[in-house]
């Protein structure tokens, strides 16, 4: 009878446990690779989801999952499922690629929203860094839905519902005063570990492969089109953005800009300052738990 009860309290324990485990599922495939999420299910769900963007200098991989993990703490303990995305990645990627998958990544999760016990119109997407500048990206982007199209996630709608950032870069042509555009620049994107995010490919006939973007009206043009500030209309989601004032990597300009232009949509929005704080701080729990404030506000 001892050893029944001792089997049935581990059995119970392990499930107990997987249940706070992340399950790793498939979104899609590139190249003959799989993308690939994590999800984190709460105990008590609310039928609400939030993608978290696994980002860093537009760099997504299965290692970084971890701090992300316990970032979602707070989320997941109100009773949100929690979809940690990973994008293709720089070196091999760039940064127009990783902004198409965070797009499917949102498809994919509505097209699936009965399985994982979720409205699919209460899905909020959250950030930090290039993982906010993706994030903003897919809020702000209008991307029709295409009936037609032979994949039933591409059927579905990339729109989400409310958006909470860290520290975001939002405009490649005004990156801390008017008129200045550093993505063109092989200095700047050396010094800062950014030329394999921004060496946009183009299809070569004559070659057969794919090689750098040549024309730097192109290039512009595509840094325009991959910058939140420009996409605004009245229909996106609120938007809620933290950065601190002596950020010496993404200037505070960044958040500042994109306010402004959701101000004049009419679009709801907060910009939080956080004083003297640069890219990033030791403890963002209290950052985390405003995040989780807002979704409660806007994911009805």
């Amino acid at each position: 009878m001892k050893l029944v009860l001792l089997t049935l309290a581990v059995l119970y324990s392990t499930c107990l446990f997987a249940q706070h485990q992340p399950l790793e599922i498939i979104y899609g495939r590139k190249d003959g690779m799989a993308l690939t999420m994590q999800i984190l299910r709460p105990t008590h769900r609310n039928g609400k989801a939030i993608i978290s963007v696994v980002s860093g200098g537009w760099r997504s991989s299965y290692d970084k999952v971890a701090p992300y993990v316990k970032e979602a703490k707070p989320l997941v303990d109100r009773g949100y499922t929690v979809f940690l995305v990973l994008h293709s990645s720089v070196p091999r990627y760039t940064v127009d690629e990783a902004a198409q998958d965070i797009q499917r990544a949102i498809r994919f999760v509505r097209l699936h929203a009965r399985a994982y016990q979720i409205d699919p119109e209460s899905i909020g997407i959250m950030g930090a860094s290039a993982g906010g500048h993706l994030a903003l990206l897919a809020a702000t982007t209008n991307s029709p839905v295409d009936t037609t199209q032979q994949d039933p996630t591409n059927r579905v709608s990339a729109r989400v519902q409310a958006v909470a950032c860290l520290y975001p870069p939002t405009d490649f042509l005004d990156f801390g005063k008017p008129d200045y555009n550093p993505f063109t620049h092989k200095a700047f994107l050396k010094k800062y570990n950014r030329a394999a995010a921004f060496d946009f490919k183009e299809w070569d006939e004559r070659r057969k492969k794919y090689v750098s973007m040549k024309s730097a009206e192109e290039k512009t043009a595509l840094l325009k089109k991959l910058s939140p500030v420009y996409q605004v209309s009245s229909d996106d989601p609120p938007v809620l953005l933290v950065h601190g004032d002596a950020d010496p990597l993404i200037p505070l300009q960044q958040s500042e800009l994109l306010i402004s232009k959701l101000k004049q949509a009419n679009v709801p929005c907060e910009l939080h300052i956080k004083k003297g704080a640069g890219h990033g701080w030791d403890d963002e729990t209290e950052e985390i738990k405003a995040f989780a404030d807002w979704f409660d506000k806007y994911l009805k």
